[in-house]
C-alpha cells in the first residue's frame, strides 16, 4: 500500500461520507421511515453489528476497544454499556458529531468519539479492534495492509468486515461505473474469501494471528462477511 494510494482513497470515502451521503446515512442508522432497498441494508447492517458484539466478550470492563470507522455510533455505545472505554473514530466530522449527539447521556466518558484516520499511533493500543464496512473501499492488498497497521496495536482480537466476491455483486460494481462520478459512491472493492485469507497469511504483522469465527450478513442490496482474527 503507498501512501498516495491510501491517502487518495481515504480522501474519496471522506468526501463522501462527510458532504454527499451525509443525510442518507443519518437516515439510514435512526429508526426513521426508509424506501424498501435501504430497509434491506440497515437489516443488514445490524445483524452484522449484532454478529461482532456477539464475538466480544459478553463483559468488556477494564478494556479497551477501537471502533474503527465508527460511523455514528451504535457499535461504540453498545461495547461501552458491556464496561469497555471506547474509542470511536471515523473520517467525517459531520457523522462523528451526529454520533456525539445521539449518545446516551447514561455513557459519560466512555467513548471517546473522534474524527481522523483510524491509523493514527497516536489512539494507542486496544484490546478489541472492530472494523464493521470501513475496509471494504479499499483493494484487498491496501485493506490487509491496514489490517496489519491495526494488528500491531491491538492485544487481543480483530474483528472486521469484508465483501465477499460473487458475480452479482461485480455486475453491481459494473452498472455503478456507468453514474457521472459526481453520483458515485466510492466503490466497493470484492475479495475472494481465499485470496483474502491468502493475503492475511503472508504479511509480516497478520500471519501469526489465528482466524476464527466467521459469518456472512446478506439482506438485500447488503451483504458483508465479518471475520474474526485471535492474537498469537
Amino acid at each position: 500500500m503507498t501512501q498516495a494510494t491510501y491517502q487518495e482513497r481515504r480522501g474519496q470515502i471522506e468526501t463522501y461520507f462527510d458532504r454527499t451521503a451525509v443525510e442518507a446515512w443519518a437516515r439510514l442508522t435512526s429508526t426513521a421511515p426508509v424506501s424498501g432497498v435501504r430497509a434491506t441494508v440497515r437489516a443488514g447492517r445490524d445483524r452484522m453489528r449484532a454478529t461482532l458484539l456477539d464475538w466480544l466478550p459478553a463483559d468488556l470492563h477494564g478494556t479497551r476497544l477501537l471502533d474503527a470507522g465508527c460511523g455514528t455510533g451504535a457499535l461504540a455505545v453498545e461495547a461501552a454499556r458491556r464496561g469497555a472505554h471506547v474509542v470511536a473514530i471515523d473520517l467525517s466530522p459531520t457523522l462523528v458529531e451526529l454520533a456525539r449527539e445521539r449518545q446516551p447521556r447514561d455513557l459519560p466518558g466512555q467513548i471517546d468519539f473522534r474524527s481522523g484516520d483510524m491509523l493514527d499511533p497516536a489512539l494507542g493500543h486496544f484490546d478489541h479492534v472492530v472494523g464493521m464496512d470501513s475496509i471494504i473501499h479499499y483493494e484487498a492488498a491496501d485493506a490487509v495492509r491496514v489490517l496489519a497497521g491495526l494488528a500491531q496495536r491491538t492485544r487481543r482480537s480483530l474483528l472486521f468486515t469484508y465483501v465477499p466476491s460473487n458475480p452479482a455483486l461485480l455486475a453491481f460494481r459494473a452498472v455503478g461505473r456507468l453514474f457521472p462520478r459526481g453520483d458515485r459512491a466510492p466503490s466497493i472493492v470484492p475479495v475472494a474469501e481465499k485470496t483474502l485469507h491468502r493475503l492475511v497469511a503472508a504479511d509480516a504483522h497478520l500471519g501469526a494471528w489465528r482466524p476464527a469465527r466467521t459469518q456472512r450478513v446478506a439482506s438485500g442490496f447488503y451483504t458483508s462477511q465479518a471475520l474474526e482474527l485471535i492474537a498469537p
